[in-house]
């Protein structure tokens, strides 16, 4: 398949075009700095890697974007990226959790050979919070444990042989339960979004351009001033 992928909801930029080229499955991917600087850069960095895999947009099967959750503005800049290239290509897109990318990059790195593998996915939400998803992994295919949660570190449970994977154990690990000793630190990756593509396309997930949109798990992305100063003690 012709593929191209990217992750913009963390703060790392991740790329990723894919084709095949004389029977042989080759990937081209580039990995930087995201944040301020992912709304200038991702579609430059799209534009090479294209030009790298001598690809042009429209031989691309779909395009794969992390939707969420996330950065609220990284998401947005996927989303809009992902939706101008589709429409002016007319290709199908491809919105795929970054919780569950999260997931499939632990396995990939911690336990590529596992046929049976769980892991929590973890992602720094800001605001003394952490995006969650349960996974488990089975006969190659991912399956999600309940439903996505926004949870204070404090407020984590979950089994001690259940691998942890995400961006959290920076800030967080200090207020992590003890007993939750299994971390691996991870991100959503364009290569982990490759990996999911297939199966994802060949059970019907490709949508319109139309339909790029951001999953947000959480209403309110900022305070108001006066909120910042009752915070802080000032009113």
């Amino acid at each position: 398949m012709k593929l191209l992928a990217f992750d913009t909801s963390t703060e790392l930029m991740s790329v990723a075009v894919q084709r095949t080229v004389s029977g042989v499955c080759q990937t081209w991917q580039h990995s930087g700095e995201g944040g301020a600087k992912t709304s200038i850069q991702l579609i430059p960095v799209i534009q090479d890697l294209m030009r790298q895999a001598d690809l042009q947009f429209g031989e691309l099967d779909a395009i794969a974007f992390g939707r969420g959750p996330g950065s609220f503005t990284g998401l947005r800049t996927a989303c809009s990226v992902a939706q101008g290239l589709a429409f002016g290509a007319q290709l199908k897109v491809l919105p795929i959790d970054t919780l569950l990318a999260l997931a499939e990059e632990a396995r990939f790195q911690f336990a590529p050979t596992q046929d049976r593998y769980q892991v929590t996915a973890l992602l720094d939400a800001r605001m003394d919070e952490m995006y969650l998803a349960d996974y488990a992994f089975r006969g190659g295919q991912w399956a999600q444990s309940g439903d996505y949660e926004l949870i204070r570190p404090e407020a984590l449970q979950g089994d001690a042989q259940r691998l942890l994977a995400g961006n959290v154990f920076a800030s967080y690990a200090a207020r992590l339960p003890a007993a939750l000793t299994q971390r691996f630190n991870a991100l959503p990756t364009a290569t982990a979004l490759l990996r999911l593509a297939p199966a994802l396309l060949a059970g019907g997930a490709a949508l319109e351009p139309a339909q790029a949109l951001p999953l947000y798990l959480r209403d309110k992305v900022a305070q108001t001033t006066l909120e910042r100063a009752a915070q802080k003690g000032v009113l």
